[in-house]
């Protein structure tokens, strides 16, 4: 195995050199090609005082730039903080400020709210620079420090090393038995983990890689007929936006010959083999802890199950007391950047807990039964709780916040704030808007409350923690009165942007 992804990357360049490696919609690069922009990229990196070791965040689009940039970023021995392009002033702030970034990679959108040194890969590749980065990069150090919404607090730097992306492409590889005649689809956000992983894989292979500018539950078929595509990965609400789409006529026209899904809900799994006719394998794992259970491409008898897979070579599951799932092995994350702690607590008796509830069947296979996080699984996104209820609580009108997960048929959960005011406020939906606007303008959209409730006070716990567990009782009907429905027109926008 290749130690590091700039070997892997040039050895893919000679191996496989006018083979298409990358085609996005503005442009179509060859394993030659996309090896020299990034050696230019890499060299603009270091004329711009880059050093091995250093931060660089990418704020990008899904364009060409995304990959090259970070080939570039890790060719001149440096580290990705990849930036989601949604993030606004405060949750940018706290990944530049929290990683140390020093430089940031963007474009002439985003420049406006990014602090600190900005440039753009074509400044880059213009710098007039004949400095060759040869660092002496080794499988161990780190690639990426991938930001993600842990069990407690605000998003955490998982740090990712060469070789953690190494063997979770190897392992992907195994599970869909990789081909020559292979083309990958991806139309996830390049921020997230799995287009990165996505990249290194067909790397490996000497594939193509098809990456959508984003997510179109409408669109999506017609561009894996179009591109010939015959993988991909899916998550979060992209099943079932898609199964939600009219059926139509060409549904099984194209060439599709794996999906690999984290989360396939058991009760659609058969209808969506079915509908697309291609199998529907399972993928579990997190950002600490890459690919943790995969289900073989030819395990045909476990469709709508539930069951999760089998470890990959390398990794060990198990279920505690508890019943929650525990990893150890690898890949596996070097630790959260900048907190010992919350590394020391995840790692506790030398397995990752990964905050999620199992059981094992009598054929041995190990089924998901829930989280323990604090945190919102909305879709494919992570939501911290304290995160956001950090933001609320800066609203000169409200005292306590808490925010808690509640069911939803199209994202799986979306999040509702519990409001504690000041006194000399009153509750009502003109405050409720006003609160959520303060949370607009310094979040994410996909972090905002879908509901709000207002509440006297709230019960503790004996160290004086919100107990959030009264707030979620079964019997409670979460969207009716007193709750405020902020972001009502959730479900047509969502339809509108996913269409």
């Amino acid at each position: 195995m290749h130690e590091t992804i700039p070997e892997l990357m040039r050895h893919a360049a000679r191996t496989y050199g006018a083979r298409e490696f990358l085609r996005c919609n503005d442009t179509s690069l060859t394993f030659a090609e996309a090896d020299e922009r990034s050696d230019l990229i890499a060299r603009g990196l270091v004329a711009w005082g880059v050093r091995p070791g250093d931060r660089v965040a990418i704020m990008l689009d899904n364009v060409s730039d995304w990959p090259l940039t970070w080939l570039g970023v890790l060719k001149a021995g440096a580290v990705a903080v990849p930036v989601n392009t949604r993030y606004q002033a405060a949750d940018l702030a706290h990944v530049l400020r929290d990683s140390g970034s020093a430089r940031t990679v963007t474009n002439l959108d985003y420049a406006s709210i990014n602090l600190g040194g900005c440039s753009t890969p074509d400044f880059l590749t213009y710098q007039q620079s004949h400095l060759v980065p040869d660092t002496p990069t080794e499988s161990h150090d780190v690639a990426n420090f991938q930001y993600t919404s842990g069990t407690t607090g605000f998003p955490k730097a998982c740090m990712l090393t060469h070789d953690f992306f190494l063997r979770t492409a190897q392992i992907i590889a195994d599970q869909v038995n990789l081909r020559d005649d292979d083309v990958m689809i991806m139309a996830q956000a390049y921020s997230y983990l799995d287009p990165q992983w996505a990249t290194v894989l067909c790397l490996l292979g000497g594939v193509p890689l098809v990456v959508l500018p984003r997510f179109s539950a409408s669109g999506f078929w017609a561009s894996v007929r179009e591109h010939r595509a015959t993988l991909t990965y899916v998550l979060g609400s992209m099943p079932l936006l898609l199964h939600k789409q009219p059926p139509h006529p060409r549904d099984r026209d194209h060439r599709m010959r794996l999906v690999i899904c984290s989360g396939i809900r058991p009760d659609l799994h058969q209808a969506f083999e079915e509908r697309w006719g291609a199998p529907w394998r399972e993928l579990y794992g997190s950002t600490e802890s890459g690919p943790d259970l995969v289900m073989p491409e030819d395990a045909d008898g476990t469709a709508g199950t539930g069951a999760l897979g089998v470890p990959p070579p390398g990794k060990e599951v198990e279920l505690d007391e508890s019943g929650e799932i525990l990893v150890r092995g690898v890949p596996m994350m070097r630790g959260y950047w900048n907190h010992p702690e919350a590394t020391a607590h995840a790692f506790r008796d030398g397995w990752y807990h990964t905050g999620d509830l199992g059981f094992r069947d009598a054929q041995g296979y190990i089924h998901h039964a829930g989280r323990i996080k604090d945190m919102v699984r909305r879709g494919g996104e992570n939501i911290s709780c304290a995160e956001v209820e950090a933001v609320l609580t800066q609203h000169p009108a409200v005292l306590q916040a808490a925010l808690v997960p509640i069911p939803d048929e199209l994202y799986g959960e979306l999040p509702k704030a519990f409001l504690q005011l000041r006194p000399g406020h009153e509750p009502g939906v003109e405050l409720a808007v006003s609160v959520v606007g303060h949370a607009r303008e310094r979040l994410a959209k996909f972090k905002i409350p879908a509901y709000v409730e207002f509440v006297e006070g709230f019960s503790l716990t004996p160290s004086a923690r919100i107990e959030k567990r009264h707030l979620l009782t079964p019997e409670r009907d979460q969207r009716a009165a007193p709750a405020i429905a902020t972001d009502h027109p959730h479900r047509a926008t969502a339809q509108k942007e996913h269409s």
